[in-house]
């Protein structure tokens, strides 16, 4: 890759760091782990860079990336873990932001999807194409997902 490349991409993932961590927070379980998909998100980023034509834009390319790679990690861990029983719950803090995203991390991974990118601005049309789902199926889930997350709230709050 030349020197040019090298230096667009870079000043173009500065730009857009904000969807690795975004992604990397709702997909690893720790700090630790964090660190590591974020790295290993660079690193895929970085190798397929090349084969980026820019028939959509930056960032939808990126989450795409960043999504796959998230899934991967997640497939490798479920791997490596079988048989043990693991603890996904992030305690809330009380702040209502720290409490939907505990509530986010339970969500299986189609609706971990669909949401965060609902949650980052991005319209139907977007998230159908980055996720590969038909428009009518994301709105579809995402009237779902927010029925089931309000739900899990209320009942947490009623429990408190």
């Amino acid at each position: 890759m030349s020197a040019d490349k090298e230096a667009e991409f870079v000043k173009l993932l500065e730009e857009h760091s904000g969807i690795i961590y975004k992604v990397t927070r709702i997909y690893a379980k720790g700090n630790a782990d964090e660190q590591d998909l974020r790295q290993e998100v660079v690193y895929q980023a970085w190798k397929s860079y090349a084969r980026f034509k820019g028939d959509s834009k930056f960032s939808t390319w990126l989450y795409r990336v960043a999504l796959n790679t998230a899934l991967t990690h997640k497939k490798k861990e479920r791997k490596e873990q079988e048989g043990f029983e693991t603890d996904w719950q992030v305690a809330p803090s009380g702040d209502e932001r720290a409490l939907l995203m505990a509530h986010i991390r339970n969500l299986n991974d189609a609706e971990k999807l669909v949401i965060m990118l609902h949650l980052d601005g991005y319209n139907n049309d977007e998230i159908s194409m980055i996720s590969g789902i038909s428009k009518n199926h994301v709105a579809v889930r995402l009237h779902r997902i927010k029925e089931k997350l309000k739900s899990a709230i209320k009942t947490e709050e009623n429990e408190n």
